[in-house]
C-alpha cells in the first residue's frame, strides 16, 4: 500500500576476546532496521481515493446491491471518505505504534464509511423514487403512563 520508510543503522562490534566468540563468522557488522508504514504517503492516499471513485462509480459488488454513483458525486464522496478515515486513524496513532494497527484501522474506516455512503444514497434514492417518505415514528404516553409507539 504505502512506501515503507526503512532506516538502516550499522553497528560495529568491538574487537575484544569475549566479543569474538559472539561474532558471526560471516560478518563483523550487524544492522538494525526500523520499519514504519504509518502515515501513508500522499501518493498512496491519492491511489486510495482513485480506487474508491472507481468502486463507487463503476459496476462492482456494491453497485449490484446499492447502485452506482455518478462520477462527480463519487469523486466528492471518495475524497471525504478518505479524509475522514485518515483523520480518525491519525487521531488514534501513537509514537509507540509500528503503524500496522493504525493502517488496519484506516482501512476498516474506509470500508465502513464507503458502505454507509452507498447505503444512505440508496435509501434516499428509493425514497425519492417511491414518492413517499420514511414512516414517522412518535412516542406517546397514555393515561397509565405506559409509552407506546405509533406509526403515522
Amino acid at each position: 500500500m504505502s512506501e515503507p520508510e526503512i532506516a538502516t543503522v550499522p553497528t560495529t562490534e568491538q574487537d575484544s576476546p569475549g566479543d569474538q566468540a559472539k561474532e558471526s563468522p560471516k560478518s563483523s557488522k550487524s544492522f538494525s532496521t526500523s520499519f514504519s508504514i504509518w502515515p501513508p504517503s500522499q501518493r498512496t492516499r491519492d491511489a486510495v481515493i482513485k480506487r474508491l471513485i472507481e468502486t463507487l462509480s463503476n459496476p462492482s459488488v456494491l453497485s449490484k446491491r446499492y447502485g452506482t454513483v455518478p462520477h462527480d458525486e463519487a469523486t466528492d464522496a471518495a475524497r471525504l471518505i478518505e479524509e475522514e478515515a485518515y483523520s480518525f486513524a491519525a487521531a488514534k496513532a501513537s509514537a509507540d505504534d509500528d503503524g500496522i494497527e493504525i493502517l488496519q484501522l484506516y482501512s476498516r474506516e474506509i470500508s465502513k464509511r464507503t458502505l454507509d455512503t452507498v447505503k444512505a444514497r440508496a435509501a434516499s434514492d428509493s425514497t425519492a423514487e417511491n414518492g413517499s417518505s420514511a414512516p414517522v415514528v412518535s412516542t406517546t404516553t397514555d393515561k397509565e403512563e405506559t409509552p407506546s409507539v405509533q406509526e403515522s
